[in-house]
């Protein structure tokens, strides 16, 4: 599984719990929201995290 910036983005505007932590990772370590997003991606999403499943969804093909 890889970081995709597209669906990182559509995964935190359909998860509000998400949408909190971007933010409070922005503002705590003063960070580019690029790079806010991939430790985001890391911390919740890679290696079986919280967030997984629903991250490889969006990869599946519409139909």
């Amino acid at each position: 599984m890889k970081f995709v910036k597209s669906q990182m983005k559509q995964l935190i505007k359909d998860n509000p719990e998400l949408q909190t932590r971007l933010s409070s990772l922005i503002k705590e370590h003063d960070l580019e929201k690029t790079f806010a997003l991939k430790a985001l991606y890391h911390s919740e999403v890679a290696e079986g995290g919280k967030y997984q499943h629903a991250y490889q969804a969006l990869d599946l093909p519409k139909g």
